[in-house]
């Protein structure tokens, strides 16, 4: 089998992305700011990334951050893996990166585009917005009284399990540039979304659309960051809500 380099293996996608290849027999470096023997910061990259990258087969690359960094640090992942000689480099981006004038989604489209005039054999997974992403955005909006949500906008949140497998199989073939998005099976508003998510938790909380501005929310509502013709997730928000509900009480009890 091959060796395969994971950046971001500990976060959500990360995680999985690496149990699924190790399951499927190969060897995996996982590639953090604190997981040894690859702790690496790919913002200032150096030793620590060329010795991560060194005779690996194929770099799927999740490690992001909201925080405008993830241009400079494909910079420094792109380079290494070209003095390497990495066959293979694997991205997971997002849906609408290239419709939604949202600043992170400019990020993640710059890096797409680092890959493409790279030189490396590469290839680009664009989903749509994982479960947990989304209840984590509830739980901050329902501390108050009022949950304010913006007006007219949907989602199509998709199950990260899924994509880590989608993921996994991509790694384990030849570069295929980019490849077909994949979004959640629902198309559903962010009212109906928030509601599901108070009715599981148990929560009560008013529910307010808000109508906001700007060229990124007009994006949105446009639904640019939507994908109902890749509707091929199969887990439902509902069916993660009933998951992470059950998993919580396992660990109370």
């Amino acid at each position: 089998m091959t060796t395969i380099l994971v950046t971001g293996g500990t976060g959500t996608l990360g995680r999985l992305v690496t149990e699924r290849l190790r399951s499927d027999g190969h060897e995996v470096r996982v590639l953090s700011r604190h997981t040894r023997p690859y702790a690496v910061d790919l913002r200032e990259g150096g030793p620590g990334l060329d010795a991560a990258v060194a005779g690996v087969d194929t770099i799927v690359h999740c490690a992001t951050t909201p925080r405008g960094d993830d241009v400079q640090a494909a910079t420094n992942l792109i380079a290494a893996a070209r003095q390497a000689g990495v066959p293979h480099l694997l991205y997971i981006s997002i849906v609408g990166v290239d419709r939604v004038p949202f600043g992170y989604y400019k990020a993640k489209l710059a890096v797409e585009e680092l890959l493409a005039e790279s030189g490396l054999g590469w290839t680009v997974l664009r989903a749509t917005q994982f479960h947990d992403l989304l209840v984590q955005l509830f739980q901050g909006l329902a501390k108050v009284p009022v949950m304010m949500l913006p007006a007219g906008v949907s989602d199509q949140p998709v199950e990260v399990a899924e994509v880590a497998d989608r993921l996994a199989k991509l790694a384990a073939g030849a570069p295929a540039g980019r490849v077909d998005d994949m979004a959640g099976p629902e198309v559903r508003t962010f009212e109906s979304l928030a509601r599901a998510f108070l009715k599981a938790s148990g929560r009560r909380c008013a529910v307010v659309n808000v109508p906001l501005w700007g060229a990124a929310y007009r994006g949105f509502r446009a639904g640019g960051h939507l994908a109902p013709e890749r509707a091929v997730g199969e887990g439902t928000f509902e069916d993660y809500l009933a998951t992470r509900i059950r998993s919580q009480a396992s660990v109370a009890s």
